[in-house]
């Protein structure tokens, strides 16, 4: 026990001198960036790769970074050399997302060539960095402008420059926080919602929304300042890097589509929908679209709909709007109100989903139809789209029967539905395990996260738990200007509704696959038993390759699992040229914490993309 508060108070002082040290270099790196407009020359300061590692007394070895030959799965694989991926993306490249060979046998009739279509094998090659590529700029200052290089496409600013969606200046991109619906800038566009429907309550009753076709996702990038989390998403498609510009800018995106599957999504999960100008047909095909909609939306959840249709006059707008209004009436979504924002030149509709199934059974016409009793609502992972409508909870105990705690309550407070007398995904009632979750997390991050692994969480924005639970590891950052994805492995425990339920987000994904954002999107993963648990699944190799992709040079993978997984992963982290911040034992498990280099091989590999 000794010990265990030796290395703390030790990783703590560590902790606090480096944190000192950064923020000198910081000041220095403030006074010497020139104004965005005159910026020419401007050179990052050099990264500086005398850091100090940690060595507990239960786990002392050699890392100095070298080339491995590592065995798995039975054989040896050399890894002293990596190969770039050559590849039609380039420094963009996304397995699943630019796997240009199964492209060639989709159909484009839903937007299949949007969706997920992973290369048999995944591949094993670098993702080349950008040609001048800078480590980002910190939040806040990124929601407002980006370096050039790193994200150096244009074709949004020629477009939507009128629209103020970004524009390019200098070494930079400038956002200055328009879109289609709000030329005028999000904020006053964001008000214009509040004072247009007063229920819903940005920060208190509406904390978790989905934004649809998201642009840039300035939307959702402005309501951080209403205590709001958003979930903004768009295709790769035409209008390029859309997404990859949010994530850039540190605001939550992910590359997906509306197409012919559902969203990864559990369902009745979003407090709020909103669509300004998204392109959706919602109204085609008996209403496919905004079915799913309606799947992952809160029972008594706003859907805003800011588009021509509501407040045009053209033929194809009217004809639009009258087959909207019938299907929104179809699906039992009550039109509340029908606003104009003068200062735009716009206007908003907005519906609510019911919260009992009278509307439902009391319809004269009964399409769409209802779902079938075996029609699970929560799968979501590669399940073709339901034309159907699943019907509400009807019991009390049931999820999504009453509308969570208000926000910041519902963050700690264990949803109501959970039930007592089951045991969950630790061996105990769920109710019991959410409270420890919660505690376990808070104490980790507070004595070894905070300060003895090497980060400096002032650094850090765009951060991913890769095998969350019950969201514990991101409630412990809540008071950090941290945003976290939540991810929540198929093939583990349903826990996701329950995330979302305390006012977090998060998405389904399986790790054999790559996930669906763009290279050099995350300043910092979190894999908690993660590998432990893929082992036997599928290979670690790609696992580690893909986490080198997502993350950026000079963002950390922490990990936390057996001593002999934990060695591998790092072994593998050193033939990619990372460095080792920090090793040690704690309470029968390895922790290891890694930094990304700028490190990249000079020897192109094609793949199939």
């Amino acid at each position: 026990m000794l010990d265990i508060v030796r290395r703390e108070e030790i990783s703590l002082n560590d902790g606090l001198r480096r944190q000192e040290q950064d923020k000198k270099s910081e000041e220095v790196e403030e006074k010497e960036e020139p104004p965005a407009a005159e910026d020419k020359t401007q050179k990052q300061p050099e990264l500086s790769l005398d850091h100090e590692t940690f060595h507990s007394k239960e786990h002392n070895r050699d890392h100095e970074s070298e080339e491995s030959v590592i065995e798995e799965d039975g054989y040896k694989m050399d890894y002293s050399k990596w190969d770039l991926c050559k590849v039609t993306a380039g420094p963009d490249y996304i397995p699943c997302l630019d796997n240009s060979e199964a492209l060639r046998h989709i159909s484009t009739r839903h937007y299949e060539h949007r969706e997920r279509h992973c290369p048999s094998e995944p591949p094993l090659c670098l993702v080349p960095l950008p040609k001048g590529y800078k480590r980002p700029l910190q939040w806040p200052r990124s929601r407002d402008k980006i370096w050039y290089k790193n994200v150096p496409h244009t074709k949004l600013a020629k477009v939507k420059g009128h629209q103020n969606w970004v524009k390019v200046s200098g070494e930079y991109l400038l956002f200055p926080g328009g879109g289609t619906q709000f030329i005028h800038g999000a904020l006053h566009y964001i008000d214009f919602i509040q004072r247009s429907v007063r229920d819903i309550g940005w920060g208190r009753r509406t904390r978790v929304v989905l934004d649809v076709g998201c642009g840039v996702a300035s939307f959702g990038g402005y309501l951080f300042e209403r205590d709001v989390l958003t979930m903004s998403f768009a295709p790769k498609d035409e209008h390029e890097a859309q997404v990859q510009f949010a994530l850039e800018r540190g605001i939550p995106a992910i590359s997906a589509v509306m197409g012919s599957q559902r969203l990864p999504f559990p369902s009745n999960v979003f407090d709020l929908v909103h669509c300004a100008r998204c392109r959706v047909p919602w109204h085609a095909e008996g209403g496919t679209l905004l079915l799913e909609l309606n799947r992952v939306l809160r029972p008594g959840g706003f859907f805003i709909w800011s588009a021509t249709p509501v407040y045009q006059k053209l033929k194809e707008d009217v004809d639009i709007w009258k087959a909207m209004t019938a299907l929104t009436k179809a699906i039992c979504w009550e039109l509340v109100a029908i606003r104009k924002d003068r200062l735009n030149s716009v206007a908003a509709a907005f519906f609510r989903k019911p919260v009992s199934n009278e509307c439902y059974d009391n319809r004269e016409d009964s399409a769409p139809s209802l779902c079938r009793k075996d029609d699970d609502p929560d799968l979501a992972w590669y399940i073709s789209l339901q034309n159907c409508i699943p019907k509400l909870p009807t019991e009390s105990s049931a999820r999504g029967i009453i509308w969570p705690e208000l926000w910041p309550g519902r963050l700690s407070s264990p949803p109501h539905w959970l039930n007592s007398s089951e045991l969950d995904v630790y061996g105990k009632p769920t109710a019991e395990e959410f409270v420890a979750d919660q505690e376990r997390w808070k104490t980790i991050f507070s004595t070894s996260y905070r300060f003895g692994v090497g980060v400096d969480w002032t650094k850090v924005r765009n951060v991913m738990d890769m095998r969350a639970v019950y969201g514990g590891f991101a409630a412990a950052l809540k008071d950090l200007k941290v945003w976290v994805m939540n991810v929540v492995d198929v093939e583990s425990p349903e826990t996701l509704p329950i995330i979302f339920d305390r006012g977090l987000f998060g998405i389904y994904h399986d790790w054999c696959e790559s996930f669906s954002t763009y290279p050099r999107t995350y300043d910092l993963l979190h894999a908690d038993k993660l590998f432990s648990r893929l082992n036997g699944r599928c290979n670690l190799t790609p696992v580690v390759v893909e986490i080198d992709r997502i993350v950026r040079p000079g963002g950390k993978l922490i990990v936390r699992d057996e001593m002999k997984v934990v060695k591998r992963v790092e072994d593998l982290l050193k033939s990619l040229r990372w460095e080792i911040r920090s090793t040690y034992s704690e309470d029968q498990e390895e922790i290891l914490c890694a930094e990304k280099s700028e490190w990249r091989p000079e020897n192109p590999l094609s793949v199939s993309s």
